[in-house]
């Protein structure tokens, strides 16, 4: 048994490792002895036996162990070590009778270092435990003008006073707000001042001093009935994305609720009440929150040149020229995807001419490939730019983009957020909404099908945006949603005697055809008793995107160019009024659905004609928009959910073939259950 946990807990820490990777974090623990290279601590004093939060418990005192395990606690050494057998042998503790012996733990600014116990802490938390009793000395830092600090002071002194550790909030003043929410005892007998007193060297740096341990002001009733409703309101807040918010903690959402409703009926909320709360306050949560953490560009930002540049301009030319490089993890004729990127290449050469040299490489099937290519093509060939075609090459991309700042690395995913690497995709669901229309108007039994790959983010703003634009033109319509990456010896024929048998005549498929597999099945084409007659199709024009961004460099107007984002990680999301997608129109369509299209279109390109506006209802009844109202990007960017025309699901993971789980792992839309939870 041991050993199976052993092995998930293990696959969980990996893809946390591969997480923080992506996101340039740190991907093992957090050293406190590190940390506190750069901090002044004034003193320390000991707590004794403390019940602490595990969600609190973030790293490792000292580098000894760190590396065992990813920045989840969870392990990532081979099960057949002696690590892995100790960890596998606590595992079969805590089965049996559970784990009780205390920790050691130094806490600083709120967060607990572990320096005995690391590996009970991984398998509290890959099962899901609430809290472990630990010793903990305290080091404290010294007051200073840093809002940081000054919470981390407020809440020493609540502490004092209630003995909560498992609140945190992200602005002054919230501790006391607390209190004042919650209300003060004023029974006497649940007021004890204490009369010990305990020494530490005193905040200021001038010695030693005494401290007199404040009384309590809630009972441990009370205490006990904040941190329940608080568990509650927690969970309810992780499950609906919470923790997605930047900038406010679960603590000043709960905070706010609390000072809206009242303690009394927040205590006696359940969890489905706490959930609803949460999604009656979202948009309070969104104020508090500010601003998203990727900048999306919708539309190529305007050249503009520096005052350095117009004094040392950068020429590029036959003698001197942008040496750029395309990396493919397999040959672009074996992929329509691919390809298109070719195209791109392609036209980028016609465009520069000898002012660029335009590489590629065909060979980065892995990680290590694609970093081993770059690293030769920037230290040997002097590569100065380089686009990373795929999502599966987003980790190898952001190692080599951190190991070579001055080289500009793109990688064409979608929502990706790291200061030292941009992103780029096509805004493809703008077409998809087109297409939709075509087929919604010429359907004759009301059915359509819809096939594509990978359950990602983008991907399923596409599938919405084509079911909504046939629901448009035909309320009734249902568009069936077949995946061609779920496990099983599927072929592409099977997937299409299915969707005959469902009645389909209409059908979306792949976008674009490859020179080495030549078939009539792409774009949006009409099912015969023949060959299947070919509608529309939709194109990725990758060159226009890579003219623009090489034109940006070029122009070493690079980094003024998205002078408004500066700071901000950045998102090239560009669609048709920049002529990166387009929708290629058969002479077929009727005169009246070429019109509306044609019409649309236009409108679309002039930016007066927006896709997801209007009450727009999921397959689970919910309401995403109220009419009238436009899906915000970002929501568009993350949607998870299929309109309520749409027949099919969304896939998990686990139903995926193995290369499909590597891009869905990166950019999936669907949350696993077990990725931040382990075993229940």
């Amino acid at each position: 048994m041991s050993i199976t946990e052993y092995e998930k807990a293990k696959r969980i820490g990996e893809r946390a490792f591969r997480k923080d990777m992506l996101r340039g974090r740190y991907p093992y623990l957090p050293v406190l002895d590190d940390i506190l290279e750069k901090a002044d601590v004034v003193g320390e004093v000991s707590l004794g036996l403390v019940t602490i939060p595990l969600d609190r418990v973030i790293g490792t005192s000292t580098n000894s162990r760190t590396n065992a395990f990813a920045g989840n606690f969870m392990p990532i050494m081979d099960r057949e070590t002696e690590f892995g057998a100790k960890w596998s042998m606590l595992c079969d503790a805590h089965l049996n009778e559970g784990i009780h012996d205390p920790i050691k733990v130094v806490e600083y600014m709120n967060y607990f270092y572990v320096t005995e116990g690391n590996k009970r802490v991984s398998v509290l938390k890959y099962f899901g435990a609430d809290s472990v009793p630990a010793f903990v000395t305290r080091k404290i830092p010294r007051l200073t003008d840093s809002e940081d600090v000054k919470i981390y002071y407020e809440f020493m002194d609540f502490y004092k006073k209630t003995g909560v550790n498992f609140i945190w909030f992200s602005s002054e003043g919230s501790f006391a707000r607390l209190i004042n929410a919650v209300g003060v005892d004023i029974n006497e007998n649940e007021i004890s001042v204490s009369s010990n007193a305990s020494q530490t060297d005193s905040p200021d740096g001038s010695g030693t001093v005494t401290r007199t341990e404040i009384g309590k002001v809630w009972s441990d009733e009370k205490t006990l009935k904040l941190k329940a409703a608080y568990r509650r309101f927690e969970k309810s807040f992780k499950e609906q994305k919470g923790e997605k918010l930047m900038h406010i903690t679960p603590g000043d959402a709960f905070l706010g609720v609390l000072e809206l409703e009242g303690f009394d009926a927040v205590e006696e909320k359940s969890l489905e009440d706490m959930k609803k709360v949460i999604r009656d306050m979202w948009q309070e949560f969104l104020v508090m929150d500010e601003r998203y953490q990727v900048e999306v560009s919708l539309a190529p930002p305007e050249t503009k040149k520096s005052i350095i540049s117009h004094i040392l301009p950068q020429q590029y030319s036959a003698s001197r020229p942008l040496k750029v490089a395309f990396i493919y993890d397999r040959e672009p004729g074996l992929s329509d995807w691919l390809y298109a990127h070719e195209l791109g290449r392609n036209h980028i050469k016609e465009v520069f001419g000898d002012r660029i040299n335009a590489l590629k490489i065909t060979t980065a099937m892995t990680e290590e490939d694609a970093i081993n290519a770059m690293e030769e093509l920037i230290e040997k060939q002097g590569v100065e730019v380089i686009f990373t075609t795929t999502t599966r090459l987003i980790d190898a991309s952001l190692k080599c983009a951190i190991k070579y700042k001055n080289v500009k690395i793109l990688n064409c995913s979608l929502n990706t957020s790291h200061r030292y690497i941009r992103t780029y995709y096509a805004r493809l669901y703008e077409v998809k909404f087109l297409s939709g229309i075509i087929a919604g108007m010429m359907t004759d039994t009301g059915k359509i099908g819809y096939v594509t790959d990978y359950p990602i983010q983008g991907n399923l703003a596409n599938i919405n945006a084509f079911a909504l634009g046939a629901q448009m033109v035909r309320p009734e319509c249902k568009v069936f949603l077949k995946w061609t990456t779920l496990k099983g010896n599927r072929e592409r024929d099977s997937i299409y005697e299915e969707l005959k048998q469902d009645g389909v005549d209409m059908i979306s498929d792949q976008d674009m055809i490859t020179p080495t597999r030549a078939s009539r099945r792409f774009g949006l084409y009409k099912l015969t008793d023949g060959e299947p007659v070919n509608m529309a199709m939709p194109t990725y024009n990758w060159g226009v995107l890579y003219e623009r961004l090489i034109d940006l460099i070029i122009h070493d107007s690079w980094d003024i160019a998205d002078s408004e984002t500066e700071g901000k990680p950045i998102n090239y999301w560009w669609g048709l009024s920049s002529g990166v997608v387009d929708l290629i129109l058969s002479n077929k369509i009727p005169a009246q659905a070429l019109r509306l299209v044609e019409s649309l279109k236009g409108l679309m390109m002039r930016n007066r004609f927006a896709v997801f506006v209007g009450g727009i209802t999921s397959q689970d009844g919910t309401l995403r928009n109220k009419p009238g109202e436009e899906i915000l990007i970002d929501d568009i960017i993350m949607m998870d959910w299929l309109i309520d025309n749409v027949v099919g699901e969304i896939p998990s993971k686990d139903e995926l073939r193995e290369r499909a789980r590597t891009i869905v792992e990166i950019k999936g839309v669907k949350q696993e259950d077990d990725e931040n939870t382990g075993a229940r």
